[in-house]
């Protein structure tokens, strides 16, 4: 069985937008060497629960391990202090799951 895919769900609140573009350019990096894969980057989002940020982000890795990997990297480390001053958030990581699925037999 192979390993379950490894996500980060981040909901951000960008308080400088220039500083913030400096954080996305540099995030490519560490993005690039752990196999990212944007799921959701910003766009159109209906809060329909609980409280909201203004922009929701979904990543997906080959692995959990992968995006436990980028996020303690030492190429996310640099981008991750760009980021701190420009905004404020929430980000989990977390494992995939590809057991049985509503509707199977």
């Amino acid at each position: 069985m192979a390993e379950p895919k490894g996500y980060w769900v981040a909901r951000v609140d960008v308080s400088d937008l220039d500083a913030y573009k400096t954080y996305v350019a540099a995030n490519a990096a560490a993005f690039s060497k752990y196999g990212a894969r944007f799921l959701t980057r910003g766009g159109t989002y209906e809060s329909v629960e609980g409280t909201a940020r203004s922009r929701n982000v979904v990543i997906e890795f080959p692995t959990y391990k992968a995006a436990l990997d980028c996020y303690r990297s030492p190429e996310y480390e640099t981008a991750m202090k760009l980021r701190l001053g420009a905004s404020e958030g929430d980000l989990v990581i977390v494992e995939g799951y590809d057991g049985p699925q509503p509707g199977d037999t």
